[in-house]
């Protein structure tokens, strides 16, 4: 009889040896193993030291290879199998009409990093892009007295979203609403978070198929992966306050970015992938 941990070693060697792509919560196929095995036998995804050793029938077994397989297989992201994905410890529900939330602007909403730049007066937000909604959420539970709105093209992506909502019990605070970026919004906001579409063509094209699993509407930025941004920042100045910021994610892009905007006065906000995947530009900026 094999136990917890003897499944988790040999997951992670079957990951590792069919050369699966990881990015969707884990960055290795030790770890991604251990999600694996200790969703599919039901125990809590913390604690794998406190079942190491713990036995495993050989009908649970079966089931654990099964899950291997068909990850192996499919190529889909671990979330989309379990219909789960964690940021800054708050559960999500996702699946296939949605992107697997990843956003390290997450991040800065847990550790105060962009408070500095908000006052007593901030008390609309607009997450656009808002995907499976976990980004509106976070920002809900992190300021209890703003309200905020959730946008995205994809009605899909919305479903998705009102599942989170309503799971967390914010349905009184946040608002899902279906816009073509800021088209459809109602503004004015004295914060807006995004994490669009990014992917510049050529990176689009070498994409492992773990990232083509998810909808490439969520994605593909275009030539240099600038075109959404460019139109976010032609039109989010009307849908600011004042003295609203914009904190806006853009992965592996700075060069493109700097390229298309090279006067653009911005702050570059450190996350744990370093200091150029999110920035922040405030309305005056975007304004001159």
């Amino acid at each position: 009889m094999s136990t917890v941990i003897q499944l988790v070693e040999a997951g992670a060697r079957q990951l590792a040896d069919a050369g699966v792509s990881f990015g969707h919560g884990t960055t290795n196929a030790f770890d991604e193993a251990a999600w694996l095995v200790l969703w599919r036998l039901g125990l809590a995804l913390d604690d794998l030291d406190g079942v190491a050793e713990r036995p495993v029938a050989p009908a649970e077994a079966a089931r654990v290879a099964a899950l291997f397989e068909e990850r192996i297989r499919t190529r889909k992201p671990a979330a989309y199998l379990t219909k789960e994905a964690w940021l800054q410890g708050v559960p999500f529900y996702v699946d296939e009409r949605a992107i697997v939330p990843r956003s390290f602007i997450a991040e800065l909403l847990a550790d105060g990093s962009i408070d500095t730049w908000l006052s007593d007066r901030t008390r609309r937000v607009l997450d656009l892009c808002t995907g499976n909604g976990s980004l509106a959420v976070l920002a809900a539970m992190t300021y209890p007295d703003v309200s905020v709105d959730a946008a995205d093209i994809s009605t899909e992506a919305l479903e998705v979203a009102a599942i989170n909502v309503t799971r967390h019990e914010l349905d009184a605070r946040i608002t899902l609403l279906e816009s073509d970026g800021l088209a459809s919004v109602r503004g004015p906001y004295d914060l807006i978070l995004c994490n669009p579409p990014y992917v510049n063509a050529q990176s689009m094209s070498a994409l492992p198929a773990e990232y083509r699993a998810e909808p490439e509407l969520a994605l593909a930025g275009g030539t240099d992966g600038m075109d959404f941004i460019r139109r976010l920042f032609a039109d989010a100045p009307a849908r600011m306050t004042e003295s609203a910021v914009l904190v806006l994610e853009i992965g592996n892009e700075r060069a493109h970015f700097e390229a298309a905007f090279p006067r653009l006065e911005v702050v570059w906000l450190p996350t744990s992938a370093g200091e150029d995947q999110v920035l922040l530009v405030a309305r005056e900026s975007l304004l001159q």
